[in-house]
């Protein structure tokens, strides 16, 4: 097997040439991933999935053509193991979320893929999901406009600022056990993808 081989390949889908140049320079320095592919809106990312099947996707939202969310549900429909990172400048909780239903296993801002991007990249590769704390916030926001407790709203904000289980534990006087129940009992189903790590929700 070479090198080439066991690196992450990634596709990357956005409108504007700069950002998938800054992306492409990110990878460049990366070891472990390399970009095979590149598109500019929903109907070429497909074209491009099809013909490259890249390990990870990553997905602007607004694009010409066909938006990044329905490029997400075509992709997903032909191939439910794809793995698709959505990138976008809105932090809005209905985008996160629609984004989410689509398939999408994780959601980043732009302004913070320097921070984020390659990590997120990595934990996707791997099986997890995440998101940005400030989505996470938006998420969790949402959340306690519908019909949980004082008291799951208040789990979901420690998950979401980034609290293991234990910890959240500790801070409400509850057993771990307490902590994994109420949130997989009481939490819509997207809320549980908030965790940047899978030790958050075990």
């Amino acid at each position: 097997m070479n090198e080439d081989s066991k690196k992450i390949r990634i596709l990357a889908v956005d409108d504007h040439p700069v950002l998938r140049q800054g992306i492409a320079a990110l990878i460049a320095d990366e070891s472990d991933m390399t970009l095979v592919a590149e598109a500019a809106d929903g109907r070429e990312a497909i074209q491009q999935f099809r013909s490259h099947r890249p390990d990870v996707t990553l997905m602007d939202l607004q694009m010409p053509e066909m938006n990044g969310l329905d490029a997400t549900l075509a992709i997903r429909d032909e191939f439910p193991e794809a793995r698709i990172i959505v990138l976008t400048t809105y932090t809005g909780d209905v985008q996160a979320r629609r984004a989410l239903q689509a398939g999408a296993r994780a959601y980043l801002l732009k302004n913070s893929l320097h921070k984020e991007l390659l990590n997120t990249i990595r934990a996707v590769h791997a099986g997890r999901k995440s998101l940005s704390p400030e989505v996470s916030f938006e998420l969790v926001e949402h959340a306690a406009e519908e019909t949980l407790s004082p008291a799951e709203v208040r789990v979901l904000r420690l998950i979401a600022e980034g609290n293991t289980n234990k910890q959240i534990a500790t801070q409400l006087s509850v057993t771990e056990d307490a902590v994994k129940g109420q949130v997989r009992t009481s939490s819509p189903s997207w809320v549980l993808t908030i965790a940047p790590t899978p030790s958050r929700l075990r």
